[in-house]
């Protein structure tokens, strides 16, 4: 059994205020396999505490020393990685490969796109050249509570951690306590890094808990989080009072649509995009948006390839899915599925219950619904695993009304072989991104939503600016 009841504080691991001991599941398992401590309000306060008498010194630390460090980050980062790996696999249950070649390499990716936007970013620089004098400082925000989720550990950890850093804010990451181990890896790279103490510290604990005493303390400037659509407007909310900064990156319902014209792998990578992660994935494909001409065939095709998936505990080698984090999020998931088939939506792949020989985790078949109308609960609610609802349309108008009737707007897909549809449909859909047949949109592009899905940008030049306030400045002289 592992653990980890300390806190990273100050630059010190230190003893937490009370003793409020946490299991963590291994969902493969259903077993414990760690005890972590969530924090109280003591800790709370020493974490703020930390990072505000640290604020001073590190927003005056040249940019180009605090790039310095995230470079020797990097380099921690990659030998450790499969430490890393094995945290991430063992506490959320990714299976091991996807572990090392994307939850990991995620976080190194990350690092380097922000050293590349770091090294071109003007923290400093002429307003008007008319007025002389007239100067535009970017500076930090001050202290940022860093609020992360499970299911992509270190892809918002480092998403959040090393922009603020950058930016030339002090900080406190909160992980989700349903992952925290990979965090405590990550804070031992930030220590091993050289980062100085009060710049980045760790409390683990839950939302309810430390999530909200962060989100309410007044000496915290910012919140960034990341999580359900629900979490972040009661986050809203309570960030109201002291008029924090809130950036808020949120829940999605993709649509995927697939013309009549799409390649004919169109339809097999929306699904296996789908069920990546066992479908644990804010911007995953999960309504797939078919022309009618091509529907039946795209029905059949979808069927074999979720058929064909394999699911798995996640310390086995091989391409397969895990199981779903932990119980609730399994039984919330048989519930919705259930929820499709009693409103009529025709179940072509999976269904309720664990995939055969497997009596023990929180594993959930691979599932496929036809013949979905948008008005269905599977259509409109983030199921968040390996789920997908099939939806038929006629016209290229009638698509993308289907795939904007909803209230997330986080990330579509459009698959078509016709350049002038590819344009006009990416410019009309309501979302913060959008990926046409398959294609990436690139290490460091912004990550993030409109609507319900959020309101931040993270990643590259746009996750910088998340944590920089712009000051205007008149008759100043930078060499003075």
């Amino acid at each position: 059994m592992i653990e980890k009841r300390q806190f990273y504080i100050n630059g010190n691991w230190s003893d937490p205020a009370q003793e409020r001991d946490h299991q963590v599941i291994n969902p493969s398992t259903e077993e414990p396999c760690a005890i972590i401590t969530l924090g109280c309000d003591g800790d709370v306060d020493a974490a703020v505490a930390a990072a505000k008498s640290a604020f001073p010194d590190w927003m005056n630390t040249p940019p180009a020393e605090r790039i310095a460090l995230v470079e020797k980050l990097a380099e921690v980062y990659e030998s450790r990685a499969e430490d890393m790996a094995q945290a991430i696999s063992l506490e959320m249950g990714a299976p091991i490969e996807l572990a090392r070649e994307q939850q990991t390499a995620a976080g190194a990716g990350h690092i380097a796109a922000f050293l590349a936007a770091a090294k071109e970013f003007e923290f400093e620089h002429p307003h008007d050249p008319d007025t002389p004098g007239s100067y535009i400082r970017n500076e930090p925000i001050g202290v940022a509570a860093l609020i992360t989720p499970w299911n992509w550990p270190m892809n918002q950890v480092t998403l959040k951690v090393v922009a603020a850093a950058v930016a030339g804010c002090t900080m406190v990451l909160k992980p989700s306590e349903e992952s925290p181990l990979s965090a405590m890896v990550f804070a031992e790279m930030m220590d091993e890094a050289g980062f100085p103490p009060g710049v980045f510290n760790l409390i683990n604990g839950d939302g309810t808990g430390v999530g909200t005493l962060l989100t309410e303390h007044p000496d915290v400037d910012m919140i960034s989080f990341t999580g359900s659509s629900r979490a972040g407007i009661l986050i809203s909310k309570a960030a109201a009072d002291t008029l924090k900064r809130v950036s808020l990156e949120l829940g999605g319902k993709g649509a995927n649509l697939v013309f009549d014209d799409a390649d004919a792998d169109a339809v097999e990578r929306g699904v296996r995009h789908c069920m990546n992660n066992s479908g644990q994935s804010c911007n995953a494909p999960t309504r797939m948006i078919v022309q009618r001409e091509i529907y039946d065939q795209a029905v059949e095709t979808a069927t074999k390839v979720a058929n064909s998936i394999r699911v798995g505990p996640a310390s086995e080698d091989g391409n397969h899915i895990g199981p779903v984090v932990n119980e609730a999020q399994f039984n919330k998931i048989q519930d919705l599925i259930q929820k499709g088939i009693d409103e009529g939506a025709r179940l072509v792949a999976g269904g309720v219950g664990r995939p055969d020989g497997l009596n023990r985790g929180f594993y959930v078949k691979p599932t496929v619904f036809a013949d979905v109308n948008n008005a269905m609960i599977v259509a409109r609610e983030e199921i968040f695993g390996p789920v997908l609802s099939i939806i038929p349309f006629d016209d290229e108008e009638e698509g993308i009304y289907i795939a904007n009737n909803t209230p997330y707007g986080l990330t579509d897909y459009v698959q078509t072989q016709d350049p002038a549809r590819a344009a006009r449909v990416a410019r009309a859909l309501r979302a913060g991104m959008v990926e046409v047949n398959g294609q990436s949109r690139g290490m460091g592009a912004p990550f993030g939503g409109m609507k319900q899905s959020g309101n931040g940008r993270e990643g590259g030049p746009w996750g910088i600016e998340d944590f920089i306030e712009v000051k205007s400045i008149s008759g100043y002289d930078p060499a003075a």
